[in-house]
C-alpha cells in the first residue's frame, strides 16, 4: 500500500516538473502560476537573450526566428518568454541593446560635458557596428521589418534624442550656448556630423577626438577668422 502511494506521489511530481527543472505546462505554452508577483529569473533572461544571439550568429534571419525556436534553444518554455516580453519585436530590441555598447550615464546637471558623453557614445556604437558582423546584419534586417524598426526607434532612439536635447538645453541655461537660437536646431547641428559619420558614411574615419572636434568647431563657428589689413581687422566677404 505504501509503495503504491509512493509511486503515485512520484508520478505526480514527474508531471509537474521534468528532469531539467522546467514546468511541463510551460513547455506547452501554459503558465502554471499567475504572472502577478512571480519573480523574474535573471538566469532565464540571460539564456533567452543568448539563445537569440546564438541563432543569429548561426545565420538564422530575424524573420525566421519564432518564439518556439528561441524557447527550445534557451531551454525554457514559451510562457517564460512571454512573461518578460510581449512579442518578438520587444525581445529583439532588448537583444540589440544587449549586444550594442551600453548607453553612457550622464550627470543630468552638466550641459556640454553631458553632450560630449552622448556624442562619444554615438561614435563607439558606430565603431561597434563596423566591427561586428552580427550588429551590421541585424540593423540591415531590422529596416525591412517595420514593426521592429518602429519599436527600436520608439524605445531606444527616441530616449537618446530626448537626452541629447536636454543636454543642449542645460548648456543654454548654463550660458555655454547662445540662448537666442532654437535648441532643437542646435541639437541637430551637434548630432548631424556624428550621425553622418557613423551611419551615412561607413568609410569615414571615427577618431577618438571626433566629439571634441565637432563641439569645438560649432562653438567657434564656420565663418572665416578676421583678417588684419593695414592694422585694421576685416572679415572676408560672405
Amino acid at each position: 500500500m505504501q509503495a503504491a502511494q509512493d509511486h503515485a506521489q512520484h508520478q505526480a511530481q514527474g508531471q509537474a516538473e521534468d528532469p531539467h527543472g522546467r514546468d511541463r505546462a510551460e513547455d506547452h505554452g501554459r503558465d502554471p502560476e499567475p504572472r502577478r508577483g512571480r519573480p523574474r529569473s535573471a538566469a532565464a533572461e540571460r539564456a533567452i537573450l543568448d539563445a537569440v544571439v546564438e541563432l543569429l550568429e548561426a545565420g538564422e534571419p530575424l524573420a525566421g526566428l519564432s518564439i518556439e525556436r528561441i524557447a527550445r534553444t534557451a531551454g525554457v518554455g514559451k510562457a517564460t518568454i512571454y512573461r518578460r516580453w510581449s512579442g518578438k519585436e520587444e525581445l529583439f530590441v532588448d537583444v540589440l541593446r544587449d549586444i550594442e555598447p551600453a548607453d553612457p550615464t550622464v550627470s543630468g546637471t552638466e550641459g556640454l560635458a553631458d553632450l560630449r558623453l552622448l556624442l562619444e557614445s554615438m561614435r563607439t556604437r558606430g565603431l561597434a557596428q563596423r566591427s561586428s558582423v552580427l550588429l551590421h546584419n541585424v540593423f540591415a534586417q531590422m529596416k525591412s521589418h517595420p514593426k521592429l524598426w518602429t519599436e527600436y526607434q520608439c524605445t531606444v532612439i527616441a530616449p537618446r534624442r530626448v537626452a541629447m536635447l536636454a543636454a543642449v538645453q542645460r548648456a543654454v541655461d548654463a550660458g555655454e550656448l547662445r540662448d537666442d537660437l532654437d535648441a532643437e536646431l542646435m541639437d541637430d547641428l551637434f548630432l548631424g556630423p556624428m550621425l553622418v559619420r557613423t551611419v551615412h558614411r561607413p568609410d569615414a574615419p571615427l577618431p577618438e577626438d571626433l566629439a571634441d572636434r565637432i563641439i569645438g568647431i560649432l562653438l567657434q563657428g564656420l565663418a572665416p577668422k578676421p583678417q588684419v589689413t593695414a592694422g585694421k581687422p576685416t572679415t572676408a566677404p560672405v
